[in-house]
């Protein structure tokens, strides 16, 4: 019961950031809800396709 807690808490905290994440970066408020759903229903699949769009600038060369 307890680990279940913990990784609810963890997801919650996942979708949180990525939501903050995706206006930091100056996306549009609709953006980042969607991405907040996805992840929200698709945590593992929502995430790696956030990471691969989110157009991070310290990977540019």
């Amino acid at each position: 019961m307890f680990l279940s807690f913990i990784f609810f808490v963890i997801h919650i905290a996942l979708c949180v950031w990525a939501y903050r994440d995706a206006r930091r970066k100056g996306k549009s408020p609709e953006f980042a809800i969607i991405v907040l759903i996805a992840l929200f229903f698709f945590p593992i699949l929502g995430l790696i396709v956030y990471l691969l769009i989110r157009n991070d600038d310290s990977l540019r060369l």
